[in-house]
């Protein structure tokens, strides 16, 4: 076999395990977790969802409400009413800063992180900010792409599988797709951002133009000051991205040299 099929496949391995490690596998674990708990049937939660969701949350920021005892025990979380995020990877990382939440009270200012399927951080107080210069919740937006999400990922998963079993030319172009996560994720996020600051509505105590929050980097709205910038879960589908690129061209090379046009 030409090495370079092994590369190729070696590489594709180790983008599918991050993929799965990362996002596919907590994702399907703690799939409809949150519904159950906002209909007051926590009691149907599995005990393996429990159980990935304190793994995964070990160390990430909890609200400034939420109970210490209860940061890495979703049966605590649940019985305190504190609020609960997602338990994949965060990918992007947004906070405002303002006057009237002083540092004190908020040390990070107020976070709120961006996942795949859903959102954690300071959901609900980043809500009422919103409805304060008139934007919609949060959850309004990519409301298709959380739903799909899983079924994405797992469709992205089986390509990689594809990919190292057979040496064809289709499932070789197949791995850009993974290779261009992190470009379609802030493709995504900014089309999103652009939507809520032009959507304002009249509700908002507090009038402001329709505006571009800032996608990367520290900005200014209104009062309040901005920071948003890539965290954990971006740098992990950079990645994939990488070595989806590295097992694309190692394999283009390995059927140009062994004359496989199939």
């Amino acid at each position: 076999m030409h090495p370079s099929f092994i590369k190729a496949r070696i590489f594709a391995l180790l983008a599918l395990i991050i993929l799965t490690v990362s996002f596919t596998f907590p994702m399907i674990a703690f799939h409809g977790v949150l519904n159950k708990v906002n209909d007051g049937k926590s009691e149907e939660i599995s005990s393996i969802s429990k159980s990935v969701w304190n793994l995964y949350n070990k160390g990430r920021y909890k609200s400034v409400t939420t109970e210490k005892d209860a940061h890495n025990n979703l049966d605590k979380m649940i019985e305190s009413s504190a609020e609960i995020g997602v338990a994949s990877l965060p990918i992007w990382a947004v906070s405002l800063e303002a006057p009237n939440y002083p540092k004190e009270a908020f040390p990070e200012g107020i976070p709120v992180f961006f996942h795949f399927d859903g959102y954690s951080g300071e959901v609900h107080e980043m809500n009422t900010i919103n409805h304060y210069v008139g934007m919609d919740p949060m959850w309004v937006g990519g409301h298709i792409e959380r739903e799909i999400g899983i079924y994405a990922l797992l469709g992205l998963s089986l390509c990689m599988i594809l990919f190292m079993i057979y040496n064809n030319k289709i499932l070789n172009y197949l791995m850009l797709i993974p290779a261009s996560l992190p470009l379609l994720f802030i493709a995504d996020y900014s089309y999103w951002l652009y939507w809520f600051g032009h959507n304002l509505h009249d509700w908002g105590a507090f009038k402001i133009k329709p505006f571009m929050p800032t996608v990367f980097g520290d900005g200014k709205i209104a009062q309040f000051t901005t920071h948003s910038y890539p965290t954990i879960g971006f740098y992990m589908i950079v990645a994939i991205s990488l070595l989806s690129l590295l097992a694309f061209f190692a394999k283009q090379k390995a059927m140009n040299e062994t004359n496989q046009s199939k």
